[in-house]
């Protein structure tokens, strides 16, 4: 991950300056533990077989599991989690998790849109995995006031 220096306001952003990037290496255990975090045990999420039989190439990471790891950087950017205030994606493709090398999910986050009458900024991500967005419309609104 790449911070960024302290952000005290609005005032101190400009639209489509990056804020935050990080990379997130996910392995076959890294999803067996989300599943007992979440209760989440489809075996689609582990199990190759089971995984093809429903017309998959192989096993995924949870959706829930891409999207928590998409907006993490901008609470570390934001410096307090109760400042994300909204976060929002749609699911656009799947991120495969290879038995053997498992996957890396990259993260970008820009500014989008600024409202210095509220202090909130609109924080756009870009979430790829192998050089695919695998989340749309991935904005998080964060309280700077």
């Amino acid at each position: 991950m790449t911070p960024t220096s302290p952000i005290r306001s609005v005032a101190d952003l400009t639209l489509g300056s990056v804020v935050a990037e990080a990379s997130f290496s996910l392995t076959r255990d890294s999803l067996v533990r989300y599943a007992g975090a979440s209760g989440d045990f489809n075996p689609i999420h582990y199990r190759d077989d089971v995984a093809q039989s429903v017309g998959l190439s192989g096993v995924l990471a949870h959706g829930m599991l891409t999207m928590g790891l998409a907006v993490q950087p901008v609470v570390d950017w934001a410096g307090d989690p109760a400042r994300v205030i909204d976060f929002q994606v749609r699911f656009t493709r799947p991120v495969f998790v290879d038995a053997t090398v498992g996957a890396v999910v990259m993260v970008v986050a820009k500014v989008g849109a600024l409202e210095p009458e509220t202090g909130i900024a609109r924080i756009d991500l870009t979430v790829t995995f192998n050089g695919a967005t695998v989340l749309g419309k991935a904005q998080a609104r964060v309280n700077l006031a």
